[in-house]
């Protein structure tokens, strides 16, 4: 079985998860985390992805702080304690 990580969710996404603030889900990769999550709250999905297997260009995700664009994107591992981070992209004129 995998580990749980908690996934901190933004202050934007809450209304499509019940309103929390973080959720504790257990995967191997943040591909399976953010799947087991999207299967649960299928609206959010919808917000994060673009298109199966791959993120909403406004969408960032880091694990423990660290961007997964500079890992191994959504096969980035994860382990027991890790801290998995959804920020949206905010753009200004």
């Amino acid at each position: 079985m995998a580990d749980t990580i908690t996934v901190r969710i933004p202050t934007a996404l809450r209304p499509q998860v019940e309103n929390q603030e973080s959720i504790a889900i257990a995967g191997a990769s943040v591909k399976q985390v953010l799947g087991v999550l999207t299967t649960r709250y299928p609206e959010l999905g919808k917000r994060l992805y673009k298109k199966e297997n791959e993120l909403n260009r406004f969408i960032n995700v880091y694990i423990n702080d660290e961007d997964i664009r500079f890992l191994e994107n959504l096969e980035t591992p994860v382990k027991g304690g890790d801290e998995l981070s959804i920020v949206p992209a905010i753009a200004g004129g």
